[in-house]
């Protein structure tokens, strides 16, 4: 199963001919953390960036925060201030606060933000469209994310940033939108508004939907096997319930009627595939099916 390697690999493209579902994809993390950085951003960030070595350790304390480096598109900083933003998706929580030296963010309560706890920073509406640009990651980031981002500047220029890895470099081009949590997949310059737009009216792209960055896997391609199911693309129309194991129950509401739906997933991987543009190693092609959906 595993494609052409070499300097002339795309995995996006790679995954787009094998068919691969964006659905049950998206990061799980408890915080999202914005950190504006116009410097390079190296391979890997923030380890790699140019920010100093105890503000870059000091960021990278815990999985469960996910710390993407942030700048406009195409627009030079000439400010004394430097932008943070921080989001706890669980809560469409969106916060945001300023620095003027990187050495403040060692000021920041890490442990707290892990536990979900929030700091007395200024609170946002949002919604905030975070496009991965990432080239020195992998390639298709750059080549599939900056025309999006260029697209999504014109029309939704306050709310439009360039960020570094998100993960799923294959669903190139990607983008975040917070503070739902929500990561998109496969957009191009064409879509990007639409999908903006959609989702300020409450409205998902349920073709480009990744998932829900405050909920487990299974749990994302579940909501999203049952919208599909449904044709419900209204943001707040299911609502997960409980969950046991593989199986998890979501209520739907359409007008005053409330119903509630059991979906079993299950997970396994098909063959292997590179998976990254940057890694030339193979690795398993995970993939979710649905096992049942029933009203219950």
């Amino acid at each position: 199963m595993a494609g052409p390697r070499g300097s002339d690999f795309r995995c996006a493209a790679a995954a787009d001919r094998r068919l691969d579902d964006v659905a049950g994809t998206a990061t799980h993390v408890t915080a999202f953390l914005l950190v504006e950085h116009h410097g390079p951003w190296g391979a890997s960030a923030p380890r790699d960036s140019r920010l100093p070595d105890g503000v870059r350790s000091h960021l990278a304390t815990h999985r469960n925060i996910k710390v993407l480096l942030a700048r406009r598109h195409h627009r030079a900083h000439r400010e004394s201030e430097y932008r943070l933003f921080l989001c706890f998706p669980a809560r469409r929580l969106l916060l945001t606060s300023t620095f003027e030296d990187p050495e403040e963010l060692m000021a920041l309560d890490l442990d707290a933000v892990s536990r979900g706890e929030a700091p007395a920073w200024e609170q946002v509406d949002g919604p905030l469209f975070g496009v991965c640009t990432h080239g020195r990651h992998d390639a298709c980031c750059a080549e599939r994310g900056r025309p999006v981002a260029a697209a999504l500047t014109a029309t939704h220029p306050a709310g439009t940033w360039e960020i570094s890895h998100m993960g799923g470099d294959r669903f190139a081009a990607n983008m975040v939108v917070l503070p739902e949590g929500l990561y998109y997949g496969r957009m191009d310059p064409g879509s990007a508004s639409e999908v903006a737009w959609g989702h300020e009216a409450g409205r998902l792209d349920l073709t480009r939907l990744r998932g829900r960055a405050s909920a487990t896997m299974h749990v994302q391609y579940a909501e999203i096997a049952l919208r599909r199911h449904l044709e419900e693309d209204l943001l707040d129309a299911v609502r997960l319930v409980r969950r046991q194991g593989w199986t998890c129950v979501f209520s739907h509401r359409t007008g005053s009627t409330v119903r509630e739906w059991a979906v079993t997933v299950s997970r396994r991987t098909h063959g292997e595939a590179q998976l990254t543009c940057s890694v030339e190693r193979l690795s398993p092609v995970p993939v979710h099916d649905v096992v049942s959906i029933r009203q219950i």
